[in-house]
């Protein structure tokens, strides 16, 4: 990990924007910049948080060595960070990582809107839906 070192010889905080250009050089992926620099500005913790995610993942994604769903993290950050919107069957327009967070979420019969909800995102009819309409997850 990249790291500075300060006038005691301790190492600093991370630098996520320096790890991020040493991994992917030129072919810097737009959302790992954002995601990167929002480390650096904010701190990795709140960004993690806010993309529902480990800081673990987001240095890891900033390293060039995350194993998982890139494009799921791709998504969160492009929502989270960069105002990707998405048209929700039963909200209407959305950021990309409210729609994720929607998916993930259970059943609860309380609720019409969580009910509509469940059922857009597995029904196969919404575009941009991760879940099969048999319950599993898209890869």
């Amino acid at each position: 990990m990249n790291t500075a070192v300060n006038v005691n010889n301790s190492p600093s905080k991370a630098d996520f924007l320096a790890n991020a250009r040493e991994a992917f050089g030129e072919a810097l992926p737009d959302w790992v910049e954002t995601l990167a620099n929002e480390s650096n500005r904010a701190s990795a913790t709140a960004v993690a948080k806010r993309i529902g995610y480990s800081v673990a993942v987001v240095s890891a994604v900033c390293r060039g060595k995350y194993g998982g769903d890139l494009a799921a993290v791709e998504a969160k950050v492009r929502g989270a960070f960069m105002g990707a919107l998405v048209e929700c069957p039963v909200l209407g327009e959305i950021g990309r990582d409210q729609c994720l967070e929607e998916q993930k979420k259970k059943h609860i019969g309380t609720s019409q809107t969580r009910t509509a909800l469940f059922h857009a995102c597995r029904s196969g009819d919404c575009p941009h839906s991760r879940i099969k309409s048999e319950g599993g997850v898209h890869g």
